[in-house]
């Protein structure tokens, strides 16, 4: 495993730029940037490249120190896991609103965590701004005059971060001192993760509504308060990212924001996290479709998982708040057993036992309704479990690495037409045209999700039920379980003259 890198950690109250910052240094566009504020909540990670050398950087919510609400407190929370794991701490604050006593507030508790920290001002954006930082140093610390959305000042900032996570590293000690670039010895292979044989990283992202218990299965998953949980839906706006190792293998978990309907998204910042949340979808391998056990299928679940479904996502879909749903059928059990007609069914004199009540034939029933609702993701498996009390989420990691497998899986192309010729009995596919489909060859044309090419008599597509036909036997012979398949077609059809074919 690689050695932890040091973290520079960026606070700061709401809305004096702490996501364009984040953006900036690690060269993405991970956080949400709008002029609401209190958009960015949980932390989010990334990794900042300089002369050489990665940091870790990690952007935090708006901190509002004496805010009672669920959320600000959950954001504060947030914070100070961050803050104890810092090397360096940047508190951002706004040139133009000038020192508030928030920003005051917020130093005198950054200086009692004992770490060592700086002021990055933002929104100067012409040298004849920079007096508007002077302010500033009453506080007692470095202070960087920046422009954090063009990049003004922040390789002054970066020069100190790495003289302060690295001692080889020479910076200039005095600001406005004249800037000398520093003295970075070589690099070594141990000194940059790049240059390391990195494990496979398995891409884990964790979908569905709002409120339906995502970042509550995430924090069970990695096994700390990742995620800020709460009963208000829409509580994740950015894409949280998560690496664990468990088993041997390396996971990185993407707690997504809840998509809903276009319709139902009215704030910009909430458009943008439905953007983000399809950007995290499509770059992951496995996508957990995560339902609510009490609610059943929605329709919004449904779109939720044609979106995985065309994005070529394996998928697993996770009955969350399985409990719950246990425990209202028990007590629906209960009252339909007091009825006159529960009364009918049971011979006289024989009570109903709470006891009788059988968990597997709900989860049966369960899963019939969701393979009828979902008649497109036939192939991903179900987990029902609760993300709460932990109660069998230890089946996920089992079923996440046999959907990467699977996901990568490549079938030789003898194996391939041997099963086509032997095994496969293409009469019965069903087609409503009168000229039977004939498959010359087979060949698998490439993985994540597997993808084959057909050579066939026909130039137009195959009917969807002679292709249903066609994935049903496959996926019976080779093991493709939560994965979609792809089928490409291609004509093959004889030359006028001689036997030869030609392919077209």
């Amino acid at each position: 495993m690689t050695a932890r890198l040091p973290s520079l950690v960026i606070v700061g109250r709401p809305n004096v730029g702490k996501s364009t910052l984040f953006n900036r240094l690690t060269g993405t566009r991970r956080s949400i940037v709008t002029n609401e504020p209190g958009i960015t909540r949980d932390r989010i990670y990334g990794q900042a490249e300089w002369r050489g050398r990665t940091l870790e950087v990690v952007d935090t919510g708006g901190i509002l120190p004496d805010d009672n609400a669920v959320i600000p407190q959950e954001i504060l929370r947030q914070a100070h896991v961050a803050i104890k794991k810092a090397a360096l701490l940047v508190l951002v604050v706004d040139s133009q609103a000038g020192v508030t006593p928030l920003d005051q507030e917020l130093a005198r508790l950054l200086r009692t965590t004992g770490k060592p920290f700086v002021i990055a001002v933002n929104k100067v954006d012409s040298p004849s701004q920079e007096v508007n930082a002077a302010p500033f140093h009453s506080i007692g610390v470095p202070v960087f005059p920046i422009t954090a959305e063009h990049g003004t000042g922040v390789d002054d900032l970066l020069d100190f971060a790495l003289a302060q996570s690295f001692p080889s590293t020479q910076s200039p000690s005095v600001v406005g001192a004249p800037h000398a670039a520093p003295q970075v010895p070589p690099v070594t292979p141990a000194d940059s993760i790049a240059d390391e044989k990195q494990p496979a990283v398995i891409e884990v992202a964790i979908i569905g509504r709002p409120n339906v218990g995502k970042s509550t299965l995430l924090n069970c998953l990695v096994g700390e308060e990742r995620s800020i949980v709460s009963p208000i839906p829409g509580t994740t706006m950015d894409n949280v990212d998560t690496e664990i190792t468990r088993g041997g293998r390396n996971y990185r978990f993407v707690d997504t924001a809840g998509i809903r309907r276009k319709g139902k998204t009215k704030l910009v910042a909430e458009k943008l996290s439905v953007v983000m949340a399809r950007r995290g979808l499509e770059r992951c391998d496995v996508a957990l479709l995560v339902v609510d056990g009490e609610q059943g299928v929605t329709q919004g679940d449904a779109q939720i998982a044609s979106y995985a479904e065309e994005s070529g996502r394996s998928v697993v879909i996770v009955i969350n708040k399985w409990d719950l749903a246990l425990a209202a059928a028990r007590e629906a059990a209960s009252r339909d057993a007091a009825t006159a007609k529960g009364k009918s069914k049971r011979a006289p004199g024989e009570r109903y036992k709470p006891e009788n009540f059988d968990p597997g034939r709900l989860m049966f029933d369960y899963e019939k309704m969701i393979r009828a609702k979902l008649k497109f993701l036939s192939y991903a498996p179900i987990a029902f479990l609760s993300a709460k009390t932990g109660e069998r989420a230890d089946k996920l990691f089992p079923l996440v690495n046999q959907a990467w497998e699977a996901r990568r899986r490549r079938i030789p192309t003898p194996a391939l037409n041997n099963w086509l010729k032997e095994e496969v009995d293409l009469q019965r596919g069903s087609t409503p045209k009168a000229r039977p489909v004939r498959i010359y060859y087979i060949t698998q044309a490439k993985t994540a999700p597997p993808t084959f090419l057909l050579f066939t008599n026909q130039k137009a597509p195959l009917h969807f039920s002679y292709e249903r036909f066609l994935e049903n036997q496959l996926r019976a012979k080779f093991d493709f379980t939560a994965t979609p398949v792809r089928f490409v077609q291609r004509l093959r059809k004889r030359e006028r003259r001689g036997h030869a074919f030609s392919e077209r």
